[in-house]
């Protein structure tokens, strides 16, 4: 009788010791919003795997990619604090850093790169047998330069302009999608079109393969200008054999899109977070297209003078690129 009681008076004080120690909460895991693109694009499935691949990497965080109108309400949502990370080309974080533009007085101090992704190049499709050699050659040529007010459109009259056309009012332009650019280009309909993505880009392919197009290399002298203006202009070269029938490397101008964050955000998180896309930057290629020209050694390169996150910079500097 005594040994029972004994047993039950050990029991009695070990059961409580399990139940605090089993009522512990978790450590609270950091919420990372990282709004990307539209669904239907190339962006939106990246953000997705690697947000997945953080979830799974890096057990201090819990990330949610959404979808969103792209790169301007992505720069917003940082700003507001809505979102810690999320992707944009420099040219746009730019304006935002500065309060310039389409950011004009609302400046965000706190915006950061975290992750130099690949290139966006300017890819001008003009047709063989339209006698079109240089942008200057456009004047007075039937042109589709994209749809009023996007990405393409704005670049082109960036470009036109700086090359000292009078656009759009030199050119017979064609406000169109990259889709109806497609057709008009084979049915003779426009001499060119401008395309602003990554590459190999299925448009350009197209109208190489059926539409009896070709690529047009720009001017260096006017990627120095533009760079010179416009800190966020990059020299890109295509190589030969991206597209059908061009065997000959073109020289284009280009904006790099980010991962970018926001200061407040924790360094070790950005840390861990940086160190987790690049450690299995492998395994997001094998299923993410638009990571193939994604390389370590140029993550750092042609950022527009924008600082880079101290977590993520921490990474860096580890690896020996700043």
């Amino acid at each position: 009788m005594k040994k029972l009681i004994t047993i039950l008076l050990m029991v009695a004080l070990i059961v409580p010791v399990f139940a605090a120690g089993g009522g512990e909460k978790a450590p609270a895991k950091t919420t990372i919003n990282f709004p990307t693109a539209a669904t239907t694009g190339a962006v939106y499935p990246l953000g997705a795997a690697i947000s997945n691949m953080w979830n799974n990497k890096v057990p201090s965080v819990r990330a949610a990619a959404q979808a969103s109108a792209g790169g301007i309400e992505n720069l917003n949502l940082i700003a507001d604090g809505e979102a810690q990370v999320g992707v944009a080309v420099t040219s746009i974080m730019y304006e935002s850093f500065t309060g310039t533009g389409t950011f004009e007085g609302r400046a965000n101090p706190n915006l950061r790169v975290m992750i130099g992704l690949y290139y966006n190049p300017n890819q001008v499709v003009v047709a063989k047998n339209s006698n079109i050699n240089s942008l200057n050659d456009l004047a007075g040529k039937s042109f589709a330069s994209g749809a009023p007010g996007s990405t393409t459109e704005v670049e082109t009259a960036i470009h036109l302009k700086e090359s000292g056309i009078n656009y759009p009012d030199a050119l017979k332009v064609q406000y169109i999608g990259f889709t109806e650019a497609i057709d008009l280009m084979r049915n003779k309909q426009i001499d060119g079109a401008w395309i602003m993505a990554g590459i190999p880009n299925a448009a350009v392919t197209e109208m190489l393969s059926t539409a009896g197009g070709k690529l047009l290399p720009l001017d260096p002298a006017l990627i120095d200008s533009l760079h010179a203006k416009l800190p966020w202009y990059a020299a890109y070269t295509i190589p030969a054999n991206t597209y059908p029938g061009q065997d000959e490397d073109v020289l284009t101008s280009a904006i790099k899109l980010t991962i970018c964050t926001d200061a407040r955000v924790s360094d070790d998180v950005i840390y861990e977070l940086t160190k987790a896309f690049w450690e299995n930057i492998d395994e997001l290629k094998a299923t993410q297209a638009p990571l193939k020209n994604t390389f370590l050694e140029e993550t750092v390169r042609d950022l527009a003078g924008l600082p880079i996150h101290d977590g993520a910079a921490r990474y860096y500097r580890e690896r020996g690129l700043l």
